[in-house]
């Protein structure tokens, strides 16, 4: 037996059997055709089995702990009346350890549970919550939109505001498209598509119509901020990197009475034709000061779009080093 061999065999324990209350409890943490023990192992490594009332998994020390702590979570979400959802599991196999169902996003109508899926991102949940401007920078895949749409949509649906605004600079990434056919709405509709699929994917398009109809909702490119004061609304702004030093103050001394804003941008994926000229960097030089501010970093760790995406971002950041 060689080394490597002899550190894997160490590591892997004799397992551990979990007796629960009831055969309730039970069909509850297994799921659905056993979907939620396949969930377990697919983020834990391990494997899972389920006999009688009792749950057994074997696997590595540090599954084992997890693997504890996840099922002590499962079991007070069951017997307090929740659902166990593919996200709510695969968010207790993370790094964060805490109680993730304080930092649940509920949408309003039962419409949609969203969960932070790492330390940072509860962090950054918890920041939004607190603070008027926050400020989050991450790479790619982190959910920095997703996360702040989600947050946004539930205060606009609770009634906490009164209107949403979603807004992002049109700039193009490294290719010119020259002109776009159609009318304004038409033109700019590809560079703020991405803010209508992150909408798209929490609520039903009838409910995202109504807002539009009603005025609660608007989707509108960064210039088009220039001279308003917005008041009691939830504003947010994407891909901030991408704007320049003279539109970043613009968009921040719009930010009236009642309104909450959100910034979120990745420092490495700036299009302007220089990267000093970023109005985010800018932002993050001179305001990190400000104690009214919070500021959230989300990293490759905090990727959750698709594992592979944390290998190529990855890849990518070695490279350029």
């Amino acid at each position: 037996m060689n080394k490597e061999q002899r550190a894997v065999n160490k590591d892997i324990t004799e397992g551990i059997t979990i007796a629960l209350d009831n055969g309730e409890l039970l069909s509850g943490i297994c799921g659905a055709n056993d979907g939620n023990l396949r969930i377990i192992e697919s983020c834990l490594g391990g494997c899972v089995s389920a006999r009688g009332n009792e749950i057994y998994f074997n696997g590595t020390d540090a599954a084992l702990k997890q693997f504890k702590l996840m099922i002590d979570n499962m079991i007070t979400a069951l017997k307090e009346g929740d659902e166990l959802s593919g996200d709510y599991i695969r968010t207790l196999a993370g790094e964060f350890t805490g109680n993730f169902r304080d930092s649940m996003i509920q949408i309003p109508h039962g419409l949609k549970q969203v969960y932070p899926r790492s330390k940072n991102q509860a962090l950054y949940v918890q920041g939004m919550r607190e603070y008027e401007i926050c400020f989050c920078v991450g790479p790619a895949g982190t959910g920095k939109t997703y996360l702040a749409i989600a947050h946004a949509l539930q205060m606009l649906l609770s009634k906490k505001m009164r209107k949403l605004v979603l807004s992002r600079p049109v700039v193009e990434a490294g290719e010119n498209l020259g002109f776009l056919p159609g009318d304004l709405g038409q033109k700019i509709d590809p560079y703020l598509k991405p803010l209508h699929d992150a909408m798209e994917s929490l609520i039903p398009f009838d409910v995202i119509k109504k807002m539009e109809e009603t005025r609660a909702l608007e989707i509108a490119p960064l210039a088009y901020m220039r001279g308003r004061s917005l008041n009691d609304c939830m504003v947010i702004l994407d891909e901030a990197q991408n704007t320049t030093k003279e539109q970043m103050k613009m968009f921040l001394t719009r930010i009236g009475t009642g309104t909450r804003a959100i910034i979120t941008g990745d420092t490495t994926q700036i299009d302007l034709p220089r990267k000093s000229d970023s109005g985010l960097l800018h932002a993050l030089e001179i305001l990190r000061k400000i104690e009214d501010l919070n500021f959230t970093f989300l990293h490759t760790n905090d990727v959750m779009r698709n594992p592979l995406i944390k290998k190529i971002i990855q890849a990518y950041s070695s490279k350029e080093q």
